[in-house]
């Protein structure tokens, strides 16, 4: 908090207006604008790649991760959302805390959902953060709580929080070199495979359990459980399985509009990667891509796709 007395009382006379609404509702009575349906549960397990047979047949449940879907309210603003909700985000907008960013979530399953179950939710304003200083600018955590119903029985819990900041502002000096790509984040768990984009091999681990492939690298096996894996290097060849065009917000290492792709590689795991050698208005789905390394920097070297011409 700064030491200039007048700022710091500022501060806490903010803080507690937003306190004030905490408990307020954010949403109340919302509708789930469609029933729990096969469709959709089949339309998300192509999406993911997930061929868990509890999600087809007779008996079929909807994927747990699923919850917010029931619940999202598509293009429109939904209708069941509160003036408390909008006074609060006014508040911080008007403060200066104009930028947002979402952090993270938190699902709690209580109960599976199955098709025809007719959805039904409240939120609520579950808290209001003190003043953080953040990389991004100094800002407020706000975290929405919202109970989904079937049929009236509580089915989930979905916990929502946002940053609300005010960006930071950095001279730029004439002088100031490059801006340099984020580092990757290496850990205990996926160091193997940084090591091996290091000499130019893209490695997927394997299963030696069932020999089931996985990317990316987890430290145990989806389908067996099992601990113990090895590798197999990537052939290099692969097709543009999904992709978006990114053209904002800009940062400093890049250049937008850029293309990003989900590249389904010839073993048949997904990576995400840069398109590169195409225009990005050319990228589609299904183009056939070659996998190449980049070198952005002396500590940098990043797995990219090159798009082939049929």
């Amino acid at each position: 908090m700064s030491g200039d007395p007048e700022i710091h009382e500022e501060h806490e006379g903010l803080e507690a207006r937003l306190k004030a609404y905490e408990g307020r509702p954010a949403a109340a009575t919302g509708t789930g604008r469609d029933p729990v349906n096969e469709p959709m549960i089949r339309h998300w397990c192509e999406a993911m790649g997930d061929t868990n047979p509890a999600y087809t047949g007779p008996d079929a449940i909807a994927p747990p991760t699923m919850l917010q879907a029931w619940t999202m309210a598509g293009l429109s603003r939904r209708p069941e959302r509160t003036a408390a909700y909008d006074e609060l985000l006014t508040l911080l907008d008007e403060s200066g805390h104009d930028a947002v960013v979402a952090t993270d979530c938190e699902q709690e399953y209580l109960r599976p959902l199955r098709p025809g179950d007719e959805i039904t939710f409240d939120s609520v304003i579950e808290s209001v953060s003190e003043r953080k200083t953040t990389k991004l600018g100094p800002g407020y955590f706000v975290t929405t709580r919202t109970d989904i119903r079937a049929g009236g029985e509580l089915a989930g819990t979905h916990r929502f929080r946002i940053l609300k900041y005010a960006p930071a502002r950095r001279p730029k000096a004439s002088n100031t070199p490059e801006e340099r790509r984020p580092r990757p984040v290496v850990n205990r768990d996926n160091a193997g495979f940084w090591e091996g984009v290091a000499r130019h091999e893209l490695l997927i681990q394997r299963c030696t359990g069932c020999g089931t492939l996985r990317f990316p690298w987890l430290p145990g096996c989806n389908s067996c459980g099992s601990p113990d894996w090895d590798t197999v290097g990537a052939s290099g060849e692969g097709t543009v399985y999904s992709y978006v065009v990114m053209h904002h917000p800009p940062f400093p290492a890049f250049a937008p509009p850029f293309a990003v792709g989900l590249i389904e590689l010839a073993e048949g795991v997904r990576i995400v990667s840069d398109v590169v050698g195409v225009p990005y208005d050319k990228v589609r789905i299904g183009m056939p891509v070659r996998l190449e390394f980049r070198r952005y920097d002396d500590e940098l070297v990043l797995p990219v796709f090159q798009g082939v011409a049929r």
